[in-house]
């Protein structure tokens, strides 16, 4: 199994700062996967160490052989992990959430990496992703999966274009959108089930909106939606939209006389009458709800 463990399979955790050991230098970690995985030994591991460093993108690479973890930024972590991952040559990388613990312009520079290395290498990426960005970016092919079990696969256009599992639509549905600004977003009822629960049918049923009596005695089939795209569904075709919320046409806003931040006229509103006012809303003097042009 360490044959195929780093060797042809290659694995990124999702925090580097508790996957690196603390108490070794960068350089002996690489080194250690080499010598597990190839036949180079001494100078010449370390000088392979240093070129995987380089590859990854880290300044300096000789400096930083002899540093410890703790001395890296959690961007360079996550580049000397991806050197570990490397150093065996792997046919498959798995990474899982790599960029979860990154501010999101280091996120970019490190997907920017791996979707380079995967075409330079000829190598395959299994990425492991909450975030429909990143999938959207780097994707291929896209398998959901809830409760532990693959939902719904499909090509990246066709999964983006029309999502069919029940899961994947509510999914969707959550995001938040500018057209619904002001509006509630959409979720999905109920939690995931815990990883000990035994499921008779479909994992997805309590907290479905299209559920049937057929869903909850027996497992769902994979079923094919169109060519590429299949789903763990009885539904005959792809789950409809879930209806949203919009937002309300007006907005009302509690105000300050004289510290109205708009430069126009404002309609307000009395407790005893409704009055309208064509005086600037700075000179406005009712403490009332205002409604601004």
């Amino acid at each position: 199994m360490r044959d195929i463990r780093g060797g042809g399979i290659g694995m990124i955790f999702q925090e580097p700062a508790t996957s690196l050991n603390p108490v070794l230098t960068v350089g002996r970690q690489i080194v250690e996967a080499l010598e597990l995985h190839s036949a180079l030994r001494g100078a010449a591991a370390r000088e392979r160490a240093e070129e995987l460093l380089d590859q990854v993108g880290i300044p300096d690479p000789r400096r930083r052989l002899d540093e410890f973890p703790f001395q890296l930024s959690g961007g360079l972590r996550q580049r000397v992990m991806i050197a570990i991952a490397l150093a065996g040559s792997p046919r498959l990388l798995i990474a899982d959430e790599p960029t979860t613990a990154l501010d999101v312009t280091i996120q970019a520079q490190v997907l920017d990496l791996l979707d380079d290395l995967r075409h330079r290498q000829d190598m395959a990426l299994l990425l492991i992703t909450h975030d429909l960005g990143v999938v959207a970016r780097m994707a291929d092919r896209i398998g959901v999966m809830y409760a532990g079990q693959l939902v719904e696969e499909a090509p990246r256009e066709q999964f983006f274009a029309q999502p069919a599992h029940p899961y994947s639509v509510r999914l969707f549905a959550a995001l938040p959108d500018a057209e619904r600004r002001g509006g509630r977003l959409a979720t999905i009822p109920g939690s995931v089930p815990a990883a000990e629960v035994r499921h008779v049918g479909c994992r997805f049923a309590d907290r479905c909106g299209e559920v049937m009596a057929e869903c909850r005695t027996s497992p769902p089939p994979w079923r094919e939606i169109e060519s590429g795209q299949r789903v763990r569904c009885i539904l005959p075709g792809a789950a409809p939209a879930v209806p949203q919320k919009s937002a309300p046409a007006t907005r009302r806003l509690r105000t300050i006389p004289g510290r109205c931040s708009r430069s126009a006229t404002c309609r307000c509103i009395s407790r005893s009458a409704a009055a309208s006012c064509s005086a600037p809303s700075a000179r406005c003097a009712r403490w009332t709800a205002c409604r601004c042009n």
